[in-house]
């Protein structure tokens, strides 16, 4: 467990584990209102294409809870509970839910403007969730994983509130599987996304740190093995855009 005095990244800076969680409020605190445009600007796009594959892999059904760690704005709990409705429409049963929980306020607030599903909006550290023990049918976690002081404690965590027969997704940047990639991603991270986020949402330096934030990152496999340790069971790793991006699953049993 990290104490709030330990040494922890700040992307490439060391700084308390209490500092950072200070720092990573105010970061999102900053970007909240263009979160979702710089999205769509840094990957033109095609974050949305990675989420829809979680979708896909979790295949919502009727009657499940989802509790949607560092959520944000929402947009993977709507995609949940709007892929639930089709199978509901077909087959019947009791409507899915999710609760996006994230520990910033100002993210919350941007997306409950433009709630359009009913979502349930909890204000909720992913490393102690206020959420009973196998509460959940699905819990996942969307480029924020990263941004956690204590990823093993968050982990454990996400694992409690699972019921078993429970699945969980995170889909975070990660390690290029091709080093021409991998070259050609650094000069456009480092030389086009903090300068983007200077002019967009006028905060260049959350947008560096955030570049910075996942080279810091563990690779997939050691990501992996993350996840066993904390009790995941089944484990897989995909892909996405060469390793851009990967989505880690796992099922509690």
């Amino acid at each position: 467990m990290v104490n709030p005095e330990d040494t922890v990244s700040f992307g490439f800076e060391q700084v308390s584990a209490r500092e950072k969680a200070a720092r990573v409020r105010g970061v999102f605190r900053s970007v909240a209102a263009r979160y979702d445009l710089m999205n769509d600007l840094m990957s033109a796009g095609v974050h949305r294409v990675w989420k829809a594959n979680l979708i896909a892999k979790l295949n919502p059904q009727p009657g499940e809870r989802l509790i949607d760690c560092a959520g944000g704005t929402g947009d993977i709990s709507r995609a949940f509970v709007a892929a639930a409705q089709k199978v509901r429409a077909r087959r019947g049963g009791p409507p899915a839910s999710a609760i996006v929980s994230d520990i910033n306020e100002a993210m919350l607030q941007a997306g409950r403007a433009r709630d359009d599903a009913g979502l349930m909006w909890t204000v909720g550290d992913a490393q102690s969730l206020p959420f009973p023990d196998a509460s959940a049918d699905v819990v996942t976690i969307s480029f924020g994983i990263r941004n956690v002081t204590d990823i093993p404690r968050a982990l454990k965590d996400m694992r409690r509130v699972l019921r078993p027969g429970g699945r969980f997704a995170c889909l975070e940047f990660s390690k290029p599987t091709n080093g021409a990639l991998e070259v050609a991603y650094d000069a456009f991270s480092f030389n086009v996304i903090p300068p983007l986020g200077g002019v967009i949402a006028n905060d260049r330096a959350s947008y560096q740190y955030l570049v910075e934030s996942i080279r810091r990152f563990p690779d997939q496999s050691k990501f992996k093995a993350m996840l066993e340790t904390a009790g995941f069971s089944r484990v897989t790793v995909t892909n996405y855009t060469g390793g851009i991006a990967a989505l880690h699953m796992g099922w509690a049993v």
